[in-house]
């Protein structure tokens, strides 16, 4: 009976023991299931993770490559012109968006074109003219046919590539899409801006600075030489007769034009291109043949307000140069000529001159923008 406790109380002992290290052996493998595969992103090292297994925030600069990377992950480098917003880009690379549609003008001297007609620029862009628009001048300003002023115009076309500018005056009502063959103005373009003047060879071709004149009194086609004849006025000189104007050969779209500005009214002599010829007309002459030369007798058909035969002394007289396509019937604002007749002056054969001494031609400049 004592061997039967001691041996109940040496397995009890055992079974003690057993329980105070964790149970058996089967007990323990049931209680740790986990293995490598299961440990989360946390557990992982460097070494275990994958480029497939690590998310953008795990990622070094390394292992984005430009396909992972978005425009906020991105550098200057890796950002290409497509990748670039409008919003991105500097002022440099926007300059070629910019540059090349639009041009203003600076103008000096411009006179405003009457009747309808107006002004019309125009680049020259592998030698074919591209309009800048239609304008006018008012008082210096530019504006636009309604009268409202006009800062600059933009241009369907890349300014950069034209050569030079012209200003032309185009008709009332004008549905030509080409221009006129009337250029007033023109220059070359330089550094993104284009003097303008008469004198270039796409405008009139000539500043008049050499041009001159002499003009006589006498009414050659009254048929008498003893009556009124100092109601006439006639571009020669004597002893010839010969031609008494020099002046330089216009353009197409251009003539010249006789006046006398008789009681504050300037009255036509007639329109010319040559200096010796007759003008083109003789509305207020006598009946007798004219000279063959450019001018004018004031014995009939008076205009309002005058009365023909006249005495033209302490008058004016003046060459005008006139544009075709403004029809105006007073004088254009090129007047290159201009010559007093004196309050005591004489018959032919004493002539009186003509000189360019007031004229000042009108000028511009261009910007391209």
């Amino acid at each position: 009976m004592k061997r039967t406790l001691t041996w109940l109380s040496l397995l009890a002992a055992i079974a003690l023991i057993a329980a105070a290290c964790g149970g058996t052996n089967e007990t323990a493998e049931t209680a740790a299931p986990t293995t490598t595969v299961a440990a989360a992103d946390d557990d992982m090292t460097d070494d275990d993770m994958t480029d497939d297994t690590m998310t953008d925030d795990d990622m070094t600069d390394d292992d984005m490559t430009d396909d992972t990377m978005t425009d906020d992950d991105m550098t200057d480098e890796d950002m290409t012109d497509e990748d670039m917003t409008d919003d991105d880009m500097t002022d440099d690379d926007m300059s070629d968006k910019m540059v090349g549609h639009t041009i203003s003008f600076e103008t000096a001297g411009w006179p405003e074109i009457a009747n309808g007609a107006h002004y019309e620029g125009w680049l020259i862009i592998d030698g074919a003219p591209v309009s800048t628009g239609r304008f006018n001048v008012v008082d210096g300003a530019v504006v636009d046919l309604d009268g409202n002023a006009v800062d600059h115009f933009s241009v369907d076309a890349d300014t950069s590539a034209a050569t030079a500018v012209v200003i032309s005056i185009e008709p009332h009502d004008d549905a030509d899409p080409a221009p006129s063959d009337t250029h007033i103005l023109a220059g070359d373009i330089v550094d993104g801006s284009a003097e303008l003047t008469i004198a270039h060879p796409a405008a009139l071709g000539t500043d008049f600075a050499d041009a001159s004149g002499e003009f006589v009194l006498a009414t050659p086609t009254d048929g008498d030489r003893t009556n009124d004849e100092f109601s006439g006025v006639w571009f020669l000189t004597f002893p010839g007769p010969v031609a008494g104007l020099d002046l330089p050969e216009l353009p197409a779209g251009w003539t010249y034009e006789g006046w006398t500005v008789i009681d504050g009214v300037p009255v036509t002599t007639g329109t010319f291109l040559s200096v010796e010829g007759s003008d083109d007309a003789a509305p207020y002459s006598g009946t007798v043949r004219t000279p063959a030369f450019p001018g004018e007798d004031y014995l009939q058909n008076a205009p309002d307000g005058l009365t023909f035969p006249t005495n033209l002394s302490g008058t004016t007289v003046v060459i005008s140069v006139e544009p075709l396509a403004e029809d105006n019937p007073l004088p254009f604002a090129l007047k290159p000529l201009l010559g007093p007749v004196p309050a005591d002056a004489e018959l032919e054969p004493v002539s009186y001159p003509l000189t360019n001494a007031d004229f000042v031609a009108p000028t511009g400049t261009a910007h391209l923008g």
